[in-house]
């Protein structure tokens, strides 16, 4: 288990938007916390934005707060919050925000001293645009931080996970582990392609989870990557 003095990050990316990331980071964040450690989730940029309690927050942002253990400033669990639900350089521009990897990989430092492990869920898939130079990857990297790939069961997923598996090694960063999500629950041959997924991703599968109608991510059973328990 990480210790007060030696912080870890993982950081969450999935083979496209709307793929269960933040299923999945709750989950994984439930798992850590049983273990005892203090752990809290990052979502570095969310767009789209809800009215909780009086304040306009991101649903993803308050799923990894109810799921993480320590409790933090909003600055730091969310740096950058964007009305519009678009891709984070659109809804940027649309806020008059810029958004850098510099910012958000500070707000980053300031958890790790606060967290024995931070979890980092990106949005939409791995080269997401931050702005007309950054994306999300280039923030994976500044983070030097194991990945954890969230691949949505449905046509077209092997050659999006495989290209994204592709993509985190090219840019120097290690595929700890990937977890099948189904997000169709009429889907022709799932577990073939599950299988398929298994023999080719350079990485260990660290759970299935059903498709559910109201998934609870303190009930979905993960695995931990390697080195991670």
């Amino acid at each position: 288990m990480p210790t007060v003095s030696e912080p870890r990050t993982l950081f969450v990316t999935g083979t496209d938007t709307g793929v269960g990331k933040t299923l999945v980071s709750a989950a994984l964040l439930h798992a850590l916390g049983r273990r005892g450690a203090r752990v809290v989730g990052m979502k570095p940029v969310a767009a789209g934005l809800v009215l909780h309690q009086g304040a306009w927050v991101s649903e993803d942002v308050l799923a990894l707060r109810a799921a993480s253990t320590v409790a933090v400033p909003a600055a730091l669990d969310n740096p950058v919050a964007l009305p519009d639900p678009l891709s984070p350089h659109l809804a940027a521009r649309r806020a008059g925000r810029h958004v850098a990897v510099a910012e958000l990989h500070t707000a980053q430092r300031a958890l790790a001293r606060l967290a024995d492990v931070v979890l980092v869920e990106g949005a939409g898939g791995w080269r997401v645009p931050l702005n007309d130079r950054e994306t999300l990857a280039d923030l994976a990297r500044a983070l030097a931080a194991p990945v954890v790939l969230v691949v949505g069961l449905r046509l077209g997923c092997l050659n999006h996970a495989l290209l994204t598996a592709e993509a985190i090694r090219a840019d120097g960063l290690v595929l700890a582990g990937w977890v099948a999500n189904g997000i169709d629950p009429a889907m022709a041959c799932r577990d073939e392609n599950i299988d398929t997924l298994r023999q080719r991703l350079p990485a260990p599968l660290l759970g299935v989870v059903p498709w559910l109608e109201r998934p609870d991510p303190r009930r979905i059973a993960l695995g931990l990557p390697p080195g991670w328990a």
